[in-house]
C-alpha cells in the first residue's frame, strides 16, 4: 500500500516536468538573443506565427506605415517565422539603397517566385546572371526604346503593352490578336495575385502550401497564367528565331539571340534560353503593368479634379497647340511636368518595393542587421513622408513647382526606387507616361458619368504587387 501511494504521489510528475519544459521553450523562443540587442527594435513575435496578427496582408503597406510611427524607420517585423527588416521613410530608404547599394542589392526571391523563374531573368534573379541580364537589357533598351508611335484612341493597358512589345518583338500587336491580348490579361492578373493574402501566406509557409495546392485557388492560377505566358513568349521567339539576320537587329530578342551565338560554347555564359525567356517575361509584364496602372491613376485623377485638368489643358494649348506632343515639350509644360509626376507620388502604385535582401552582415543606423535578412524598402513612407511634403496626403501639383510656377525636381520622389535595383526602364517609362498623357489630355475631356459627382469617385485602391484604381467608369469627350 505504502508502495502504491507513493507511485501515486510521484505520479505528476511527468505532467509538471512537461510544462517545465513547455516554459523553458517559450522563454527561449521569446527571449533575445545576445545579438538580438543589436537588431532593429520591433513588436514582440509569437511562436510561429510572429507578427502576422498585427498585420492586415491586404492592405500591408498601411500595416506597416503604422508600425514605423511606434518603433522608427528601421524595424524588424517577423511574417510568420521569416524575420524581415522595413526600412521607412526618404532619408532610411534613400541611405540603404543608395549609399550601401551593395550591402542591401540582392532580391529576396520568395518561393513561388523561384517556381516560376528559378533564379533566371533580372526581377527575380541575383549574381553574375542578374548583372549580366540587367546590363544587357539596359544597353540594348536605350537602343530600341525612343520614338515609338502609338495609336491613343485604344484601351490603355494594350496600347502601352504595344510599346514594350515593339521594343522587345521588332513589331506591334493588332488590339484585337486574341493571342495578345490573353497575354496582357494574365500578366495584370498575375500582379494582382501576387499581392494577395493567399499568396503572401504560401511564401511564408510553402511547405505547407504545397500539400494544400489542390485548395490554394490563387497559387494554381497564378502558376497557370505564368506558364501559359511562357509557351506564348517561346513561340514569339521562335519564329523570330527562325527569320534572324546577325547583321540586320530587329529588336531586343535578336540582339540576345545574336549575342548568344556568338558566345555559344563558353563555358558560364549567361546568354542562354532560360534567361531570354524569363527577361522577356520581365519586361513584358513590368513594361504593361506599372505604367498603365499610372496613366489610369492620372485619368481618374484628371476627372475627380477638374480644375486641375483645366489648367493642364490651357498650357497645353497655349504651348504647344494642335500638333503632336513630343518628349522635349516636357520642358516648356511645367506645370503638366508636376501634375504627372504628383499622379506618381499620391497612386504609390509600388509601395512595398520589391524585397531585397543582405549580402552581408550590416552595421546601419546602430543595429545590426544580418546577412540573407529580408529588407522592405517601404516606399510609401517615402512618397508619404510628412517632412518632405506639404501634403503627402492630398493630390497637390504645388509639390513639384516653385513660387514663380517652375518645375523643381524633388529627392524624395522615387517611384521607381533607387540604388543598383531601381527599375531598368526608368526612363521609358517616363517618356511613355508623358506622351499617353498629353496626347490624351490634348485630344480629351475626361470626366465623370452623368449623375455622378467628383466626390464619388473613390480613390481607394485594390492591392495586388502594385496598387490599382477600384473599378470606375469615365467619360471622354473629344475637344475636337
Amino acid at each position: 500500500m505504502a508502495v502504491m501511494e507513493g507511485f501515486l504521489l510521484q505520479a505528476p510528475a511527468p505532467v509538471t516536468l512537461l510544462g517545465a519544459v513547455l516554459v523553458l521553450l517559450a522563454f527561449y523562443l521569446l527571449s533575445p538573443s545576445p545579438d538580438s540587442a543589436r537588431e532593429p527594435p520591433g513588436p514582440r513575435p509569437l511562436p510561429l506565427l510572429g507578427n502576422l496578427l498585427l498585420l492586415d496582408l491586404k492592405n500591408l503597406h498601411a500595416s506597416l506605415c503604422e508600425l514605423s510611427e511606434k518603433h522608427g524607420s528601421v524595424f524588424t517585423v517577423h511574417f510568420g517565422p521569416k524575420k524581415v527588416v522595413v526600412l521607412a521613410g526618404y532619408k532610411t530608404v534613400k541611405q540603404a539603397l543608395v549609399d550601401y547599394a551593395e550591402e542591401f542589392g540582392e532580391r529576396d526571391v520568395s518561393p513561388l517566385s523561384h517556381d516560376i523563374v528559378q533564379g533566371h531573368g533580372i526581377v527575380f534573379a541575383n549574381g553574375d546572371s542578374w548583372r549580366e541580364m540587367r546590363r544587357f537589357a539596359l544597353s540594348t533598351l536605350r537602343d530600341f526604346g525612343m520614338g515609338e508611335p502609338f495609336n491613343t484612341t485604344q484601351p490603355v493597358n494594350y496600347a502601352v503593352s504595344n510599346i514594350i512589345s515593339s521594343i522587345v518583338y521588332g513589331s506591334r500587336f493588332e488590339y484585337t490578336d486574341p493571342v495578345f491580348q490573353k497575354m496582357v490579361d494574365r500578366s495584370n492578373e498575375n500582379i494582382r495575385l501576387l499581392g494577395s493574402a493567399e499568396i503572401q501566406l504560401f511564401n511564408l509557409f510553402p511547405r505547407l502550401g504545397r500539400c494544400l495546392g489542390q485548395w490554394l485557388g490563387n497559387r494554381a492560377l497564378l502558376l497557370k497564367n505564368s506558364y501559359s505566358n511562357i509557351e506564348e513568349m517561346k513561340g514569339l521567339v521562335k519564329r523570330l528565331q527562325e527569320s534572324l539576320n546577325p547583321q540586320q537587329c530587329r529588336c531586343f530578342v535578336d540582339c540576345f539571340l545574336i549575342r548568344q551565338q556568338e558566345e555559344a560554347g563558353q563555358k558560364g555564359s549567361h546568354f542562354h534560353q532560360n534567361n531570354l525567356i524569363m527577361t522577356v517575361g520581365n519586361l513584358f509584364a513590368a513594361g504593361t503593368d506599372t505604367t498603365a496602372t499610372t496613366l489610369r491613376w492620372g485619368l481618374l485623377l484628371m476627372a475627380k479634379y477638374p480644375h486641375i485638368q483645366d489648367r493642364v489643358q490651357e498650357e497645353m494649348s497655349r504651348v504647344i497647340g494642335d500638333r503632336q506632343p513630343r518628349t522635349e515639350d516636357r520642358r516648356s509644360l511645367p506645370y503638366t511636368n508636376a501634375v504627372i509626376h504628383e499622379i506618381q507620388r499620391l497612386a504609390n502604385i509600388s509601395p512595398l518595393s520589391l524585397p531585397h535582401v543582405t549580402s552581408s552582415d550590416i552595421t546601419f543606423q546602430g543595429f545590426l542587421i544580418k546577412k540573407g535578412t529580408t529588407v522592405i524598402p517601404l516606399l510609401a513612407s517615402v512618397m508619404q513622408d510628412e517632412s518632405e511634403w506639404k501634403n503627402p496626403y492630398s493630390f497637390n501639383p504645388d509639390h513639384f513647382l516653385d513660387e514663380e510656377g517652375h518645375f523643381i525636381k524633388r529627392d524624395a520622389f522615387l517611384p521607381f526606387s533607387a540604388g543598383r535595383r531601381a527599375c531598368l526602364g526608368e526612363s521609358l517609362a517616363r517618356m511613355e507616361l508623358f506622351l499617353f498623357f498629353t496626347s490624351l489630355l490634348q485630344r480629351f475631356r475626361f470626366s465623370v458619368p452623368p449623375g455622378v459627382s467628383e466626390t464619388e469617385l473613390d480613390l481607394t485602391p485594390i492591392v495586388g504587387a502594385t496598387l490599382s484604381p477600384s473599378p470606375h467608369r469615365l467619360c471622354a469627350i473629344s475637344r475636337a
